[in-house]
């Protein structure tokens, strides 16, 4: 660096030093980032075959949030309070009800040829859904997941979900996958 005859620093050097400071603690500074909801997106369809499926309604668990943060649940109104044990009562349907979702046979590692529901929830949004009651709405829907694998877990293997390893945590969640359709929000009443 140029240095004054004195041995003192001019001003220019000085400005470096200060930017050079800047730049270390902008590269060394960490920031957080929102991360979003975390959801697994359908597969693509690969052919004519996939499109021609249809799902029938009762494999259909339909949750409508309208402009008011009122939910309206397979047609009836709910509390969200409530919405968790229904989710969970639709999903697993442990008693095979007609009106619940059907289930198919699939080989799972563990537990061999098991039941898995066909069931798919349907969240729908207005678009004056506040962010809280949206937020509120999918960790309600998640927990009613988290809750049906916690369980199977600790029957199965004697330990909580989030404590399995990978191959026995995959497992479950062939089992109870978690399937959240949501669709575009538009105005479905409620102003």
């Amino acid at each position: 660096m140029p240095r004054r005859p004195g041995g003192t620093f001019n001003a220019a050097s000085t400005a470096d030093i200060a930017f050079l400071l800047l730049i270390f603690f902008l590269v060394t500074t960490t920031m957080d980032v929102d991360t979003g909801l975390a959801r697994k997106l359908p597969p693509i369809v690969q052919g004519p075959e996939d499109v021609s499926s249809v799902i029938k309604e009762r494999n259909v668990f339909v949750v409508l949030v309208n402009a008011k943060d009122q939910l309206l649940v397979e047609g009836k109104p709910m509390n969200i309070y409530n919405l968790r044990e229904e989710a969970k009562e639709f999903i697993a349907n442990p008693l095979d009800k007609e009106d619940l979702p059907e289930k198919t046979m699939k080989d799972i590692p563990f537990f061999g040829q098991t039941a898995v529901s066909k069931g798919i929830i349907s969240l729908q949004n207005d678009r004056g859904t506040s962010y809280e009651m949206y937020i509120k709405v999918q960790n309600e829907l998640a927990a009613a997941y988290n809750e049906l694998r916690n369980e199977l877990s600790q029957r199965k293997f004697g330990k909580k979900y989030d404590d399995l390893i990978k191959e026995q945590a995959d497992a479950i969640a062939d089992i109870y996958p978690q399937i959240i359709s949501e669709a575009e929000p538009k105005n479905i009443g409620g102003k």
